[in-house]
């Protein structure tokens, strides 16, 4: 909350607020608090653990699919009604590659990150004729402070490891600037699903390292 604090002090009209996307009643708090809705990109989610399936924390899968999935959900059903009032509005999932393509040690996320893209395809295909776009955005690798750590549980040389040697990995601003490209389309073009990766990745198991 101190660092969006601290962005909401540099930007002009930005408020922070504390949201639990887990918790129905820290949305309906939200929902309520805000009087039109234009753009809502859900965005919370994240990966825990390598495990393989065989060896899942059910834990682990609940928390990754209450996140990533029902906090969309949440979210999406909360906000909708506004995005439609407000004339054009713009629902953006911030999905995965992984939702996309599976990998080994990647189950509990590639299953919610699946999810959430079958959610974004259904809403496309329900919210036709709404003055609403859907868009899906799906990034690679990127490197922030948080995803790999919490996926590797708090160790730090763990999370580093997965970017060594890769030059150039996507970072937070290139997912915000693709985002905000994608919502700042005219009214009348959906950008169905736009996958971003850093050039040194080629797919989930061809990165270059150097």
């Amino acid at each position: 909350r101190d660092r969006l604090d601290k962005l909401a002090a540099e930007v002009p009209g930005v408020r922070a607020v504390t949201l639990d996307v887990t918790s129905q009643e820290s949305v309906d708090a939200l929902a309520a608090s805000l009087e039109r809705c234009d753009v809502l990109v859900n965005n919370a989610g994240g990966a825990i653990g390598l495990e393989s399936v065989a060896n899942g924390d059910v834990a682990d899968w609940q928390r990754m699919y209450d996140t990533n999935v029902l906090g969309s959900l949440r979210l999406t059903k909360a906000l909708l009604p506004r995005l439609v009032a407000s004339g054009d509005g713009v629902l953006v999932m911030l999905t995965s590659v992984a939702g996309l393509v599976s990998y080994e040690g990647g189950g509990g996320y590639n299953a919610a990150k699946h999810a959430q893209t079958a959610m974004t395809e259904v809403l496309r295909l329900e919210l036709c004729g709404e003055p609403v776009r859907v868009v899906e955005v799906a990034p690679g690798m990127v490197y922030t402070e948080e995803f790999s750590l919490n996926r590797f549980r708090g160790d730090s040389a763990a999370a580093e490891r997965v970017y060594q040697g890769v030059p150039g990995p996507l970072t937070a601003d290139d997912v915000a600037d693709a985002i905000a490209w994608c919502v700042t389309r005219p009214a009348h073009v959906n950008v169905d699903r736009l996958v971003i990766r850093p050039r040194a990745q080629a797919a989930q198991h061809k990165i270059h390292r150097v």
